[in-house]
């Protein structure tokens, strides 16, 4: 998808004291995409995404967000930014309407409030109070905070961390409506399931550096693994004999289910064929894709920390 690029960071490095939270790290968005930073909790997005919005300043490294460096040119970038932090509070008592009008009242040019909240579904709330809304309610006005200004990119930070599935879907399909609006959107998080339904590419980042980059369809058919293949059976069949079908590369029996991994593009053919051979009866069978968690354990070694 590559064109305009709207971000621009090279040999990225932040310490804390003796801790590295962000080691030599680059890469490049391009306008009108939805860019995923993904990785545990702990990684190093946080803080990458604070230098480029010119919360913090980078030890080493060369950054341009929109053309202009967000530390030396932050007033000249921040009317065209969107920000959406990982932790955001509002006064409990401040109703959404006076959030918006207090967010408007901050930049030259802002998109009418009202307007904001018809697209958020938020306008029968315009009366409430911060504290009387929901988690989800409370994500969808801090997405209206961000947009109040009618940036060019947007920076969204654990989204959806605490929100039920419902809230979640909502809000997903709310950053898809933001994209389609002409936006470029930055999205952190550590739900890789987020990243990959939302996003157009992924840098993984693990301990402060970047594990990969690509759209999440190509680092799961470069990392994800081998297909995998689950079923259950009247009777019981040797795991001896799956292990020895083409291709196969792991079998596991947890009770009644079989799981079978393999390389095998006729993975399904061949199981069922023994257990036909062997006089199993086929009770259920369900195919399992790769996805991002695959790509994450396949390419450190280990589960995604919450």
């Amino acid at each position: 998808m590559a064109g305009k690029v709207v971000i621009h960071i090279e040999h990225l490095r932040k310490a804390y004291g003796a801790t590295v939270a962000v080691e030599d790290i680059s890469f490049e968005v391009y306008e009108g995409e939805i860019f995923g930073m993904v990785g545990p909790n702990g990684a190093g997005k946080t803080t990458a995404t604070e230098c480029l919005e010119g919360l913090r300043a980078a030890d080493r490294g060369t950054i341009k967000v929109l053309g202009l460096d967000p530390q030396r040119e932050a007033y000249a970038l921040r009317p065209r930014l969107g920000v959406q932090l990982q932790e955001s509070a509002l006064h409990d008592r401040l109703k959404v309407w006076e959030a918006l009008d207090l967010f408007a009242s901050f930049y030259a040019r802002a998109l009418e409030p009202k307007r904001l909240l018809e697209q958020l579904g938020l306008t029968e709330k315009r009366n409430a109070a911060f504290a009387k809304l929901s988690g989800g309610q409370k994500q969808r006005l801090f997405i209206a905070l961000a947009l109040i200004n009618d940036p060019e990119l947007v920076f969204l930070d654990e989204l959806t961390t605490g929100l039920d599935p419902h809230a979640r879907h909502a809000i997903w399909d709310l950053v898809r409506g933001i994209r389609e609006k002409g936006k470029t959107v930055f999205l952190t998080t550590h739900f890789m399931e987020e990243a990959e339904r939302l996003c157009d590419r992924v840098a993984i980042v693990d301990h402060g550096r970047l594990v990969a980059l690509d759209s999440p369809e190509n680092l799961i058919r470069k990392h994800g693994g081998d297909r995998r293949l689950v079923f259950r059976c009247d009777g019981r069949i040797a795991l001896e004999h799956l292990r020895q079908l083409p291709g196969v590369s792991r079998v596991a029996q947890e009770n009644s289910d079989y799981t079978v991994q393999s390389s095998d593009d006729d993975l399904v053919f061949q199981v069922t064929s023994l257990l036909h051979a062997q006089g199993c009866r086929l009770r259920d069978l369900r195919t399992e894709q790769a996805t991002l968690e695959d790509v994450f354990l396949n390419l450190t070694g280990r589960k995604m920390r919450e």
